[in-house]
């Protein structure tokens, strides 16, 4: 092969303790939450730039509690606030670990795909006349035009 990005294998025992982590996370991260795209699309949003914004109205907020309407829970206002911040910078692990996983996907899939156009040209070049013309034909169906052309709606 010409491209090999990334060499690796996964042992039974190593996948058996990475399902096991994952289970065990899934499990500890019982708490989250899935929002629909409305829902996310219709909530107030706190960027890194209001964190302060809103750490000053939580302050405020407790030090002036008799100003505050009686139905403003300031006590699950700061539960949202611990949790935030312990959530945080595991949420960025996560997010890092994320990131390298889509990484090594994209890398040993673009080996594979490099390798499988590999074996084409070596059956289209040094096939010829070698019994291999059915297995050429069923790989060259991947760059059919014909077939592109079936699934793009017509111009109008």
């Amino acid at each position: 092969m010409t491209q090999n990005r990334i060499a690796m294998a996964f042992g039974p025992d190593r996948l058996e303790r990475i399902d096991g982590s994952l289970t065990a996370l899934e499990a500890d991260l019982d708490l989250l939450i899935a929002l629909t795209t409305d829902e996310r699309q219709d909530l107030v949003k706190m960027g890194n730039k209001s964190r302060a914004f809103c750490a000053s109205a939580f302050d405020i907020a407790q030090q002036h509690a008799g100003l505050m309407p009686r139905d403003f829970d300031i006590e699950a206002f700061r539960q949202d606030h611990l949790a935030l911040d312990a959530l945080r910078p595991r949420a960025a692990r996560m997010a890092h670990l994320m990131q390298r996983m889509a990484d090594t996907e994209l890398a040993l899939g673009s080996d594979i795909m490099a390798a499988a156009l590999e074996v084409y040209a070596v059956l289209k070049v040094a096939g010829k006349d070698k019994g291999v013309d059915e297995a050429r034909r069923e790989l060259a169906s991947r760059f059919s035009r014909r077939r592109a052309a079936d699934e793009t709606p017509p111009k109008v």
